[in-house]
Order: C-alpha cells, then structure tokens, then sequence
C-alpha cells in the first residue's frame, strides 16, 4: 500500500511539474529586418505599454511587467507593416506579491543578476518586426527578439486595433525558451540540477503596445 502511495505521489509531482508547452515558439536565425517605403510610423506610447511575463518552477509561478523605452509601428493603408521596439530590462517588475514583501525585493534582484537578464551589462532588449501576415483578421507577426545580444526570429499571433486614435498591436500570450538566449540558471536541461530544484526553460510572454502619430 506505501509503495503504491509513493508511486501516485511521484506521478502527480511529475505532472504538477510539467509546464504545458503550448504555445511554445519555435526560433530561427534572426532576419533581416526590411524598411517599409511608402508607410505611416507611428511613436508608441511608452507610458501606455507594456510587457507581460510569467516564469515557472515546481512549486509555483512567478509573473509581473517590464517596460518598453522606445518604439514605432509602421502601417500602410491601416495595415501593420513593420515596428521595433525597445524593452527596458532595468524595469522589472513582480506582481504576485506584495511591493513591500522582502522576497519581491530578491526575486527581482536575482532576475537583473548575472544569473538571469544580467541587467548592468545588458540594460535593454528588443524586438524588430520581419514579417506580419493576416490570417483572417489574426496577424501572424513574425520578428527578432534580441535577449542579451542573442537574436532568435520567432513568430507569435496577434491583433491589430484603433480606437480612433491610438493604434494597438495587441499580441497573444506565447513561451520562449529561455536557453536560447543563454539563460541557464537552474535549466531542466542541466543534468546536475536536481528536478524539484529546477526553473522551466520556458517563459511566458505578452505585450500590448500602444502608438500615435
């Protein structure tokens, strides 16, 4: 009877510490980004937008927000053809405790470490759009993420909107496997780290930027 406890018990930690990878995009060699003639570019509205992320461990989740520091959209005939924009990695933020909870303070220090972002060296990222398709009123938007100077192109849904006078490129949540831009703190992939000790490989992202003439 203990034996079949302990086996239950060992599949449901399994399972518990399996992070779903759907939604999980494929990288490639980054692209070369081609300038759009002939479009409209609109400044994004670096107050207004954001980037959502959430990290996985066996016991739980952490997620929050960083900023974006610059940016554009470029649309031809209201139609999204290019952008880039600029993500301030000194600007991480943690949201699933409290801003005053000691543990929010080291979580986003170990974050900015060289175990991690490695922020003082690398205080900024990016993402510089290569291709946007339309697949019935979805974009499919393909582009470099630049992470600690690696470059991957991933492609990832989203929408695209107007509320008269702000244009939003909106997209859907996605993960990224934080090993191919040589994150490797605690990686699953490491065979000295002990499994219950370990950080998923994937990430969560999301972002909703918001731009205007």
């Amino acid at each position: 009877m203990k034996k079949l406890i302990l086996t239950v018990a060992i599949g449901f930690m399994a399972i518990a510490c399996k992070v779903d990878s759907k939604n999980k995009v494929e990288t490639s060699e980054a692209k070369e980004v081609v300038a759009t003639s002939k479009s409209e570019s609109l400044k994004v509205d670096i107050a207004a937008s954001s980037l959502n992320w959430k990290g996985y461990k066996p016991t739980g989740e952490h997620f929050g927000t960083i900023g974006i520091s610059a940016g554009t959209l470029s649309l031809t005939e209201g139609k999204l053809v290019g952008g880039a924009f600029t993500i301030n990695m000194k600007s991480i933020v943690d949201k699933d405790m409290e801003a005053d909870n000691e543990y929010n303070a080291k979580l986003v220090k170990h974050l900015s470490s060289a175990d991690f972002f490695e922020v003082d060296k690398f205080p900024t990222a990016s993402f510089d759009i290569t291709n946007v398709s339309d697949n019935g009123g979805k974009l499919s938007v393909s582009g470099n993420l630049t992470v600690k100077e690696i470059s991957k192109n991933i492609t990832f849904p989203a929408t695209l909107s107007n509320n008269g006078t702000t244009t939003i490129l909106k997209s859907d949540s996605f993960k990224v496997d934080r090993t191919e831009f040589g994150i490797q703190f605690k990686s699953t992939k490491l065979v000295d780290v002990i499994k219950e000790k370990s950080i998923d490989d994937l990430f969560e992202i999301s972002f909703e930027v918001k731009a205007a003439k």
